[in-house]
């Protein structure tokens, strides 16, 4: 599988943190793992385990502590932290950055970072950031829409009428993350999460009018950039042959990056309204993360009511 990188210059442009001292390579320093490190126990002199290719988060616990140590001994300590080429120092809270840590960091050449918001609120910015921009990934044909929050992801042969069906959900009030092409990462346990290429972002792809920008069309509430997919939707033409689920008992799901994604197949033919029956797949799934199944349901009552006609005819007999 591919590794991803994040250049440690975009995450201090998504971080909005301040920059205290730049690194020669500013430009190049790369990230290759989600994980932060806070260096207490190093700064403690202790360096088992220590993972250097981590981004250093330094917090007022351990600002607090290399301020109350003398000069000599604060300089010996970032000296031995920064020794290990890590990709960037991060100081929380707005924590001053004495002289000692400024003479390591040149002589180093490390790159400090300051942000003023709180260490736990940073740390999961950071992890939040670096993963979503490291997971793996791969790249499916079909289309991402959100419907009342839910992230539809539809496939089927080019022509079924996927671009076509997410300008009816546009007008209808949804929103549009990607036609065509969709980047599908994998950014937590268990959530995969869609956007699109850069290159074809907001547009859309309709055949006899060819491309329409959807921002411009309908807006910029109409769009949007990142969404989790919840269901995805296998659209095909209807086959008088083939068996359709006519009670949604079965939870059929599908592998995406290992990760079991719960999916529909929705037959179209004419007069069938498919923006209407997404409309409602979506707000059907949304039921059942609420644990709600109308399906079951729906057989539990039928069985009630034979368990009540056996009984009534057990009476009568």
């Amino acid at each position: 599988m591919e590794l991803y990188s994040y250049k440690l210059s975009k995450l201090t442009e998504d971080l909005r943190a301040e920059i205290i001292h730049k690194s020669t390579d500013f430009e190049d320093v790369l990230i290759y793992t989600g994980d932060i490190h806070r260096p207490g126990l190093q700064l403690a002199d202790y360096y088992e385990h220590f993972e250097p290719a981590r981004v250093q988060l330094i917090g007022q616990m351990e600002s607090s502590y290399m301020e109350d140590l003398p000069r000599e001994e604060r300089l010996r300590k970032w000296d031995k932290l920064l020794s290990h080429k890590v990709p960037a120092l991060v100081m929380c809270h707005g924590s001053a950055v004495t002289g000692a840590l400024m003479e390591t960091a040149e002589k180093y050449d490390t790159t400090i970072l300051s942000t003023q918001s709180h260490t736990t609120e940073v740390m999961s910015r950071i992890i939040r950031l670096i993963r979503r921009e490291i997971a793996p990934r791969i790249t499916r044909h079909g289309v991402l829409v959100e419907v009342y929050g839910v992230g539809l992801l539809l496939v089927g042969e080019s022509g079924v009428g996927k671009s076509e069906t997410a300008i009816e959900l546009l007008k209808r009030g949804h929103r549009l993350i990607a036609d065509d092409a969709v980047e599908i990462k994998v950014i937590d346990v268990n959530v995969v999460q869609g956007t699109s290429p850069d290159l074809i972002r907001h547009y859309v792809e309709l055949r006899g009018l060819g491309v329409i920008d959807v921002r411009q069309i309908f807006g910029s509430g109409a769009v949007k950039d990142y969404q989790n997919i919840h269901l995805v939707c296998n659209i095909e033409l209807w086959r008088n042959d083939a068996k359709y689920d006519r009670l949604g008992i079965t939870e059929n799901t599908v592998d995406i990056l290992g990760i079991k994604i719960p999916t529909v197949t929705i037959p179209v033919k004419p007069g069938r309204n498919l923006a209407v029956i997404l409309e409602v797949a979506a707000m059907n799934q949304r039921q059942k993360f609420m644990g709600y199944n109308a399906a079951i349901e729906f057989t539990k009552q039928i069985d009630r009511h034979m368990e009540e006609r056996m009984l009534d005819k057990g009476e009568t007999l």
